[in-house]
């Protein structure tokens, strides 16, 4: 099950779980919009993967299945640049 990240990882915008603003690798690397296509040109830079736009999940299911509240970033030279 996807942890859903709160955060981008780059530019650490919020993203919550309802948000279409979000996209993750298979590793679930999560990345605004903004920051996946524009400074990372659509391929992780943890990973090397593609990203694709973060499944939501249906409100009925966050109560039991909770998005994860802790906040992730990761410093790349793309994160201070463009």
């Amino acid at each position: 099950m996807l942890i859903l990240k709160p955060n981008c990882e780059c530019c650490d915008v919020d993203l919550p779980p309802e948000s279409l603003n979000a996209r993750i690798c298979s590793f679930e690397c999560t990345f605004c919009n903004d920051c996946a296509d524009v400074k990372f040109d659509g391929v992780c830079p943890n990973c090397g993967g593609g990203f694709v736009p973060r499944p939501i999940r249906p409100i009925r299911h966050l109560e039991k299945h909770p998005a994860s509240r802790v906040r992730f970033n990761k410093i790349h030279a793309e994160c201070f640049s463009k």
